[in-house]
C-alpha cells in the first residue's frame, strides 16, 4: 500500500465527515474506502458515482459480468475477486465468471452488452450507431445503454485508483 488508510479521526474536512459516516453505518470501511479519504473529493465522487449506480436498472449478474471485463483489462486483482464474488451471488457461474473476463457471455444477449461495456473502456470513440441498434433489438433499453457507461466510468475510478494506490486482495497482500 502507497498511501495511509484513514480512520474518522485521521481523515480531513469533508473526508473524515464521509468516512464517519460510512463506518457509523456500515462498523467499517473497506481499505479502498479509507485510503480514498486522502482526498475528500476523490471519496466524495467515488462515493455519489457509486449511489447513482446502485440505482441502475441493469440486472446485477449482467452489471457484475460487465465490471469484470472491464477490470480485467484495467488488471485490479482486488476489483476482480469483489466483482467476482458479487457476480456468485448474483447466481453467476464459474464459466460465466470466466467469459465475462473475456468480455463475452455463452448468452448472446448479456455477451453483447458485455463486450459493449468492454468497448466503452478500450475503445469508446469506435462505438456507432449499429451498435446501440443492435442493444436495442436485444431488448435494452436506452437507460440500460447509458448506465453501462456509468458502470464502466465507476470501474475505471475504483480500478484505477486501487492499482495506484498498491492495494491488492488480503491473500495477495500477505504473500508479497
Amino acid at each position: 500500500m502507497r498511501f495511509p488508510t484513514h480512520t474518522p479521526d485521521s481523515a480531513d474536512g469533508k473526508a473524515a465527515e464521509l468516512l464517519a459516516d460510512i463506518v457509523s453505518r456500515n462498523g467499517s470501511a473497506r481499505a479502498m474506502v479509507r485510503t480514498m479519504a486522502g482526498s475528500p473529493s476523490v471519496l466524495g465522487g467515488y462515493l455519489d458515482l457509486s449511489r447513482a449506480m446502485k440505482r441502475s436498472r441493469l440486472e446485477r449478474g449482467i452489471a457484475e459480468r460487465i465490471s469484470l471485463a472491464v477490470q480485467a483489462r484495467l488488471g485490479c486483482a482486488l476489483c476482480l475477486e469483489a466483482h467476482a464474488n458479487g457476480a456468485r451471488a448474483a447466481g453467476v457461474d464459474e464459466q460465466e465468471i470466466e467469459r465475462a473476463k473475456l468480455g463475452t457471455s455463452a448468452d448472446p444477449r448479456v455477451a453483447a452488452i458485455v463486450a459493449f461495456g468492454a468497448r466503452v473502456h478500450q475503445e469508446p470513440s469506435s462505438i456507432g450507431d449499429d451498435d446501440i441498434r443492435l442493444l436495442r433489438d436485444l431488448g435494452f433499453r436506452d437507460r440500460d445503454v447509458l448506465d453501462v457507461v456509468g458502470l464502466v466510468a465507476l470501474n475505471v475510478l475504483t480500478g484505477t485508483f486501487n492499482l495506484v494506490a498498491g492495494l491488492e486482495p488480503d491473500h495477495l497482500a500477505a504473500s508479497a
